[in-house]
């Protein structure tokens, strides 16, 4: 098995989380806190929440779908973007641990009981540019994984629900995370296809590629 990018994040995030799980000062100090951010400057809060999680459930279930998704984004950045692609998707997957954040920042930023943690939010990028790029791939269920949908149909339902979740906010999940990584990775995908020039257009191959579906 090649290292790729993927692998790297995966590794990285599991020791930090590791380490987090028996030292409370670790994570206290990269824990996502909108007033420590606001009041102390910590900005890089925004970055360091997403190599820890609540417990090894939380961490395997995130790696978990993060490897479903990652290493075949990483391979099709490097197809659209021959120089740099690997790079490019480091990038995404980073900047989204930040830009998925910043809604639940303006909105706690003088709430010093919320605090959030998890890549969550950066793998629902990865997720979604998955999606995106080949809408038509079987994404299966949790618990009846012989069973799939179209990934296209699974990705309006999750934003939906998401949204919903976010709106309602009863539990404590992070949801808006999850919601604005999803739409950013998908963001991030259509704007550098564009800025470099590569000659691909992602928005009309998700379309061509969704017609075609119903056309069948």
């Amino acid at each position: 098995m090649s290292v790729t990018i993927t692998i790297v994040i995966i590794v990285f995030t599991g020791i930090t989380s590791f380490l987090a799980f028996s030292n409370r000062d670790l994570m206290d100090k990269l824990i996502f806190s909108p007033p420590d951010v606001a009041r102390r400057n910590q900005w890089y809060r925004f970055f360091s929440c997403g190599l820890i999680h609540a417990d090894i459930g939380h961490l395997v279930f995130n790696m978990y779908a993060f490897y479903m998704f990652g290493d075949k984004v990483e391979n099709i950045f490097q197809y659209i973007f021959p120089t740099g692609g690997s790079l490019l998707y480091l990038v995404m997957y980073v900047s989204a641990l930040a830009v998925c954040l910043i809604p639940t920042y303006n909105r706690n930023k003088d709430n010093y009981y919320y605090k959030s943690l998890g890549a969550s939010g950066a793998v629902s990028a990865v997720i979604f540019v998955a999606i995106f790029l080949d809408p038509l791939s079987g994404i299966g269920l949790i618990f009846i994984p012989s069973l799939s949908i179209p990934g296209f149909v699974f990705g309006i339902l999750y934003l939906i629900g998401t949204a919903y979740l976010d709106k309602r906010g009863s539990d404590n999940i992070n949801h808006s995370a999850h919601l604005w990584g999803a739409l950013y990775g998908i963001v991030f995908l259509i704007a550098m296809s564009f800025a470099l020039n590569t000659g691909f257009n992602p928005f009309t191959n998700f379309v061509n590629q969704v017609k075609d579906y119903f056309i069948k």
